[in-house]
């Protein structure tokens, strides 16, 4: 291949294998040079067409967030900076998912083999499908101090009973089961009286509440639906099925939105971890994170009879001021603490001020699986003082040290008042 300068750029051809040229007057063979210069003159196989080659691409610089006043006020707030001059090495090219520091810190770490009060756990999913696998996890009720779970299959019909026969024929008193909504056939004039007499039969098939009816913003029913067409949580489609939870006496578990973080883009201040990112609402065709509260309150407001469960602290732990004034303005909702470990173990103080403010309304749930030392760890983040403790979010904890009477409530007190089996 040859090249020769053009500004810019440069030009090149490639030769393709060259034949031996001998002159009459001589038995010399030709050189490249020659060869080439004979080709030009039209003496001689065309040359290649020639081909373009452009300057090399210059990469984009990549910016400097340590110059950007929004991101080191983000980063060290009132500090201003690291307080040393940073300096380029190997840490330079380790990802954010992949940093796992190890703390130097030297603390008390508790260990809380079982709850201080027999728990009942009211958020959990369907974890076991054979009858072995329901003994084994009573197993780890028993060694955990769980006295209940509460499973939230969010079945229906055939599915429900089945789910129903595995938990209950064996284990009455250790599973209590919710039910799920009917979802076909949504713009059917018939539709609410059919999920209200679904619910009714499910109620007597066991189910004693219904959930996790979860919406993030894609409503319930179907997926991909257009937005005018799905089915939210304020939609006057499900009175009827709210005013039957009512009169069956039988709780609703809702999740509606989502963290906050959900609807923030995937850039540099995103708070949650890229762990968290696939939940990710961000430009997408949902209704925004408050958009969504306003849908579950205003479902709340408009049933004050049916008692609803609010999951995930209402997805509201991160503003318990805002979360305060939710509850005190709707009696009939409650909340339970699943999944968001992250939320009261980051605010221990204003998490404890608010666990024990509304003790009367906050229950414990999971919704992390069914290990034992998940739950221990539940344990040691509500039940000691310890400091820094290991967390999930990239975020430490610092246990809460909740007293007795607070405890009780939210192991148990709560739960065995909203879950009570009276008969309608």
């Amino acid at each position: 291949m040859l090249a020769a300068p053009t500004g810019a750029g440069s030009f090149e051809f490639a030769l393709p294998p060259l034949p031996r040229l001998t002159m009459t007057t001589s038995s010399s063979k030709l050189s490249w040079f020659a060869f080439i210069l004979l080709a030009t003159l039209g003496f001689g196989p065309a040359l290649p067409p020639v081909r373009a080659q452009s300057a090399p691409a210059t990469a984009a610089p990549t910016k400097s967030w340590q110059l950007d006043p929004e991101w080191l006020e983000t980063r060290y707030g009132a500090w201003g900076g690291p307080g040393v001059n940073s300096r380029p090495g190997p840490m330079d090219t380790i990802a954010l998912k992949d940093h796992a520091p190890k703390s130097s810190v030297v603390a008390p770490e508790t260990v809380v083999e079982k709850a201080r009060f027999p728990a009942i756990d009211v958020h959990t999913h369907v974890l076991a499908r054979t009858p072995q696998d329901v003994a084994e996890w009573v197993r780890t009720m028993d060694e955990v101090g769980i006295e209940k779970s509460v499973v939230l299959t969010g079945a229906t019909g055939a599915a429900f009973d089945r789910l129903a026969d595995l938990y209950l024929k064996n284990h009455p008193t250790r599973f209590q089961l919710f039910c799920g909504v009917l979802l076909t056939d949504l713009d059917q004039p018939d539709y609410p009286e059919r999920a209200a007499a679904e619910l009714v039969r499910g109620f007597k098939k066991g189910a004693r509440g219904v959930g996790k009816l979860s919406d993030k913003g894609w409503g319930y029913g179907p997926a991909g639906m257009p937005r005018p067409k799905r089915l939210y949580v304020d939609d006057l489609r499900l009175d009827p099925f709210w005013r039957t939870c009512a009169e069956l006496k039988i709780p609703v578990t809702i999740h509606v939105s989502d963290h906050p973080s959900a609807w923030q883009p995937l850039d540099v201040y995103q708070e949650r971890s890229p762990d968290y990112q696939h939940f990710s609402q961000y430009g997408k065709d949902v209704p925004s994170y408050a958009e969504l509260l306003v849908k579950r309150d205003r479902a709340v407001a408009r049933n004050p009879r049916t008692t609803f469960i609010a999951c995930h602290l209402g997805n509201q732990g991160n503003d318990l001021a805002t979360l305060s004034r939710v509850l005190d303005t709707h009696p009939n909702l409650y909340l339970d603490i699943s999944a968001r470990d992250y939320e009261v173990g980051r605010t221990p103080r204003a998490a404890g001020r608010f666990l024990t403010k509304y003790q009367d309304r906050v229950m414990f749930g999971s919704d992390m699986g069914r290990e034992k030392r998940m739950f221990r760890a539940w344990w040691r983040l509500l039940e000691s003082a310890d400091e820094y403790i290991p967390g999930r979010v990239g975020w430490r904890y610092y246990g809460l040290e909740l007293p007795a009477p607070v405890l009780e409530s939210l192991y148990r007190g709560t739960a065995a008042k909203v879950l009570n089996h009276e008969k309608p």
